[in-house]
């Protein structure tokens, strides 16, 4: 999903791109951590992605990218709503996500999709990293187009 970063490389810390835009030895990493969803289309070309973790009542939303030529076609919706589907179901009461100021669009879809900051900032290779929450309540319901990866790493 190096693509879906690339016109913010410039805005990044190198270490912090590199964390965005995962090697291959990464990528095993976050699915033997995490639970990793992909959009696919009906070629099975994967057009999106996003991982999710939790402990107790809080979920953690990490990862998500679209390719350029997707964004905008609900893709991320998608990807978003599977993803909270499968916390609230695993009991989650809350969900948070971390992200950064150059991603303007991704931070106004977040917060059009229920989400606030929540004051909190670390740092993130040099960089400051936003927190936002929110809560969740219902089963937002099922998505067809993003669906999670098996967890089976070679």
């Amino acid at each position: 999903m190096q693509s879906a970063f690339e016109p913010f490389r410039s805005d990044y810390t190198p270490d912090a791109f590199a964390d965005t835009v995962l090697s291959p030895e990464a990528v095993r990493i976050r699915m033997r951590r995490m639970t990793v969803y992909v959009a696919c289309i009906p070629s099975g070309e994967v057009v999106g992605t996003i991982a999710t973790a939790w402990e107790g009542k809080e979920g953690h939303l990490r990862g998500m990218a679209v390719l350029p030529a997707w964004q905008g076609k609900s893709v991320a919706e998608h990807l978003l709503r599977a993803a909270e589907s499968d916390l609230a179901t695993a009991g989650c009461a809350r969900v948070t996500l971390d992200t950064t100021i150059p991603l303007q669009r991704a931070i106004r879809f977040y917060e059009r999709n229920g989400f606030a900051a929540t004051g909190e900032v670390s740092d993130f290779f040099g960089m400051p990293l936003h927190e936002y929450a929110k809560a969740l309540s219902l089963d937002p319901g099922p998505s067809h187009l993003a669906r999670p990866v098996e967890n089976r790493v070679k």
